[in-house]
């Protein structure tokens, strides 16, 4: 059996041992560059993406090789990160909006048409997830939160997919939560709501779409260091990471990384499905269980 292990295969420039290449097939090196998961060239959306995971998303995918339009309702913090691209050589647009808007969805698809020639990816990342308990929660509540995290995901989705039709092709990628479909919490009956409609979306969605080569898939993060945990402090931050059998918590690139996979032409044979990405984080029976571990 011919041993490897110590050859050193870079994909960009391509180098090892002249020797060990009489093994491979001329084509191999062609081969292995298929063989990576990239957006090269791919025209992609990140709604909220000004901060937290869809700051990570935007980043990833950038650097990935994709063009990426950062879509945000705040003006300034999509910006920051448009220029934080740029600046690494990457591709950014920006694209101010709020996803509870048709309108300003519609004119998000329409933007990235017109900066990138196609839409390639759509990934649906924007939520909010303001904490009340069910005594005090308005129907206010209820509803700013179901329109942005529900109802953002089918007009960004309706807005993307004339584009993708006609592309014959395209990836649409959803953030959802392990807090509704797997766990709870206290105060956030109208968030958990909302999850697990996107999963619901997600599955009905991929049979609609399959026939016109458009996959549909989502990440459930489990928790994850925005600034809204890092606000949290230390000892609460201690508390979650000793709850999370990987021992830590999660970077926004780590849910990055996963949708990475969703939104390459590798997946094109995935669909419908939802990956929890959380460190082990729903695991565990209870606490003590990590205590035995």
């Amino acid at each position: 059996m011919l041993n490897l292990s110590f050859m050193s295969i870079h994909l960009d420039g391509f180098s090892c041992p002249p020797d060990v290449l009489d093994f491979f097939p001329d084509n191999f090196q062609q081969e292995a560059k298929n063989m990576a998961i990239t957006l090269q060239g791919k025209a992609a959306i990140v709604t909220g993406g000004g901060r937290g995971i869809g700051r990570g998303i935007a980043h990833v995918f950038a650097e990935e090789g994709a063009k990426v339009l950062v879509v945000n309702r705040s003006e300034a913090a999509g910006q920051t990160v448009v220029d934080e691209i740029t600046a690494k050589g990457g591709t950014a647009v920006l694209c101010q909006g709020d996803v509870k808007s048709k309108a300003d969805m519609e004119k998000m698809a329409t933007a990235c048409i017109d900066n990138f020639g196609a839409i390639d990816v759509l990934c649906l990342n924007a939520g909010i997830f303001p904490q009340a308990l069910l005594s005090d929660m308005t129907e206010e509540m209820w509803d700013n939160v179901i329109n942005t995290n529900l109802k953002g995901i089918l007009f960004g989705t309706q807005a993307c997919i004339p584009q993708m039709k006609e592309q014959k092709s395209g990836r649409i990628v959803v953030v959802s939560s392990i807090t509704g479909p797997q766990v709870g919490w206290p105060g956030l009956c109208h968030y958990m709501a909302s999850k697990g409609g996107a999963n619901a979306f997600i599955r009905g969605a991929s049979l609609e779409l399959a026939k016109y080569n458009i996959t549909v898939n989502g990440v459930s993060p489990g928790s994850i260091m925005t600034e809204g945990l890092a606000e949290l402090g230390g000892e609460a931050l201690k508390e979650i990471s000793d709850i999370i059998p990987a021992g830590y918590i999660g970077e926004p690139e780590d849910i990055a990384y996963a949708l990475l996979y969703f939104a390459s032409d590798q997946s094109r044979y995935v669909t419908g499905q939802i990956l929890v990405v959380d460190g082990g984080q729903v695991l565990p029976e209870s606490p003590a269980a990590m205590g035995d571990a």
